[in-house]
């Protein structure tokens, strides 16, 4: 898919943490748009997606001016309180014109210099391990939340053919947890999975979150049957895993391989 790229000089950078992200002061997007569109992307039915021409997965804006806005909004923010940041809620910040741009760094620069209280990064990409230099220096302040939604790579290319594959996710977890810093997966939204899952991802970590469209797209999963995103089950046969209890037999699997402390639900998976 081509990519219609944006530059853009918004006027904010960080923006109050509401409903599912209401257990964060802030959520930081360095982007608008996503360029890995994920077929089941709540974001597809946000005012962000649905006012904009192209399709979700077809255009990113990039935010040129993010570090410079951070710096000057993170010191306010910090005067009124504890500054909990979620980075990130309608985009992923490891996105591929990452590599080039480098918007996400020049944040994470910011925060070294002026930390936050805490910082969740949420992403699927393996471009996170580059800032792995920034990401010791701010300790238990911060953690990685890998997005691995399934263990099987013909359910990846069905749900997100332009995402990193699972291999190279896991290859990530393990420079992450090697470095030091605190990471944990996020099986979020719940895809069609084998019964080795947990094993898989005992070696690389001990902090699991669950989560699945009825519960995670903010609408109780409404947002996401807008999108037709049953008919991807539908193609593959796997329409048992489109329902509310689906994620409970994952929950048991993880049960078997993980404590109950390790593993979290939902919204208690993302929280501060």
């Amino acid at each position: 898919m081509n990519h219609k790229l944006l530059y853009k000089n918004p006027k904010t950078i960080l923006n109050k943490g509401t409903g599912f992200l209401s257990g964060y002061t802030h959520s930081l997007n360095p982007y608008t748009g996503c360029s890995f569109g994920c077929s089941y992307c709540y974001v597809r039915q946000m005012p962000v997606s649905l006012f904009r021409e192209g399709e979700w997965g077809a255009w990113v804006d990039v935010k040129s001016n993010a570090a410079t806005l951070l710096a000057k909004e993170l010191r306010k923010a910090k005067t009124k309180g504890n500054v909990t940041i979620f980075m990130s809620s309608s985009t992923d910040p490891y996105q591929p014109i990452e590599y080039k741009e480098k918007i996400t760094r020049s944040l994470l620069e910011v925060m070294v210099e002026d930390p936050p209280d805490f910082l969740l990064i949420q992403t699927r990409s393996p471009l996170v391990s580059r800032d792995i230099d920034l990401l010791q220096q701010l300790k238990n302040k911060v953690r990685v939340s890998m997005t691995i939604e399934t263990d099987s790579e013909v359910i990846r290319k069905h749900f997100t053919p332009e995402a990193p594959s699972i291999q190279a996710r896991f290859k990530t977890l393990e420079k992450l947890v090697t470095a030091g810093i605190p990471s944990q997966v996020a099986i979020a939204p719940v895809l069609p999975s084998g019964e080795f899952f947990p094993h898989k991802l005992k070696q690389f970590v001990n902090r699991i979150c669950i989560d699945d469209y009825f519960m995670g797209d903010g609408s109780e999963g409404k947002r996401t049957k807008k999108i037709g995103i049953e008919k991807k089950y539908i193609e593959m046969g796997l329409e048992e895993w489109y329902n509310p209890q689906a994620y409970q037999q994952v929950y048991r699997r993880f049960l078997d391989v993980f404590s109950k402390d390790q593993i979290y639900v939902s919204q208690a998976g993302f929280e501060p």
